[in-house]
């Protein structure tokens, strides 16, 4: 029996040194990779602010794209969803992935695409994460190679957003509601870990969300208040992903070719702006953000993103979803807060959060986030507004292969993939 036990803990002891090596070698890959994407994505967007022309250029930027993605033998319609399939099934990643959507997301934010930058860490995290496995291990099993992957997408997500925690239970979350990869846990977090510290090396960007402290006092009313801006993104959370799926579909099906789809919606982008008189809906609008986090928020901003980022991501610029559903969020709570009486900058903490849960169904890592975006004084109101969420956006996803392991209601017959799909 001791012996037994020995043999046992030996095993033990070299599974954690391999998979903690394996985290270091992944993460401090993808963190350099992410720092330098991130600098990239930041010094694309003050060029924009800086150059407010250079919008017009957009349905330039998006030929470019889509010639890219065609140079490469690449579906300009690949993306998020082809990670989460590809982990899910232990398929293969082509690592062409990772200069397209590298350059992609960057063409995006330098001429005023309305996307984000998570679907180019997951896309790029995955694909880096699987060729290090394929590099390293010929002889990887094919479960073994999920974790590369896992570890890659984690990594670059921290690298990105400086968060290591949720990117970790993020990466594990998503693939299938209801099933969590506790093998992976360990590598995922010594990824992500290791791939902030070395992009901060480099000199990474660092995004700080600030929230002022003392701006309210939990209690029941409090509680209730937030219930009721969570309610408010639940819905819009749906809303969301009907908008995206709905409107990918409608534009592909109406302009087939991809040239001449992603030209014309450059070209709609450019004439929404004109529209709207400023740029605050292109990017990421990060400076939105910030504002709706002081208090001050437009009513109809959640919407108008919505629209931008439709079109946008709908005609085939790249980017990614996760950055607009935190603008979406944190506007809409805004505004909400300041009709249930709650602080407005507080509400728009917890929007953010709330849309963020609804539309990606992951509560673990919507609860991490709040702890390292904005710390604990808030965290009740922010959890109880992202529970709310999370139970009423029901199966909507943004992301048509994430599946269902335990459906929400509890019902067998709905354990099946998300309803957006």
């Amino acid at each position: 029996m001791f012996a037994r036990r020995m043999r046992s803990s030996f095993q033990y002891t070299l599974a954690f040194v391999r998979w903690v090596l394996t985290g270091i070698v992944v993460g401090a890959l993808c963190g350099v990779i992410g720092g330098l994407f991130a600098m990239g994505v930041e010094h694309a967007t003050h060029l924009r602010q800086h150059h407010e022309w250079l919008i017009y250029l957009l349905p330039v930027g998006g030929l470019a794209i889509a010639g890219l993605y065609r140079l490469l033998k690449l579906p300009l319609s690949l993306g998020t969803d082809e990670i989460i399939k590809t982990v899910r099934t232990q398929g293969k990643v082509p690592l062409a992935m990772a200069p397209a959507i590298f350059l992609s997301t960057v063409i995006t934010h330098l001429l005023g695409g309305s996307a984000g930058r998570e679907g180019a860490a997951l896309q790029l995290g995955g694909t880096i994460g699987a060729a290090v496995g394929d590099l390293t291990h010929p002889d990887l099993r094919r479960d073994d190679r999920r974790i590369f992957e896992l570890c890659g997408m984690a990594a670059l997500f921290s690298a990105l957003f400086g968060t290591p925690f949720t990117a970790a239970v993020f990466v594990l979350e998503i693939i299938e509601v209801g099933r969590f990869n506790h093998r992976a846990f360990l590598p995922c977090v010594t990824a992500a870990l290791t791939a902030k510290l070395a992009a901060l090396a480099i000199g990474a960007p660092v995004e700080v969300f600030p929230l002022a402290t003392g701006l309210t006092q939990v209690g029941a009313v409090t509680l209730l208040q937030s219930v009721g801006v969570g309610i408010a993104c639940g819905l819009a959370a749906i809303l969301f992903c009907c908008v995206m799926h709905v409107s990918g579909r409608w534009i592909k099906k109406l302009i087939p070719n991809d040239f001449v789809r992603v030209a014309v919606g450059g070209a709609a982008v450019i004439g929404l702006t004109l529209l709207m008189g400023s740029q605050d809906y292109n990017g990421g609008g990060m400076h939105v953000i910030f504002a709706a986090l002081a208090g001050q928020a437009v009513p109809a901003a959640f919407l108008l993103k919505m629209l931008f980022t439709a079109v946008s991501l709908g005609s085939g610029f790249k980017g990614g979803e996760i950055v607009p559903s935190f603008f979406i969020g944190a506007t809409l709570g805004c505004t909400v807060a300041a009709l249930v009486g709650l602080s407005p900058a507080v509400g728009a903490a917890v929007g953010l959060i709330s849309v963020f849960c609804g539309v990606t169904n992951a509560p673990l890592a919507s609860l991490l986030l709040a702890v390292e975006l904005f710390g604990t004084e808030y965290l009740p109101l922010i959890g109880a507004g992202l529970a709310v969420s999370f139970m009423l956006s029901g199966h909507f996803s943004l992301y048509h292969e994430q599946l269902f392991d335990q459906p929400k209601l509890g019902h067998v017959e709905e354990k099946q993939e998300s309803i957006a799909a």
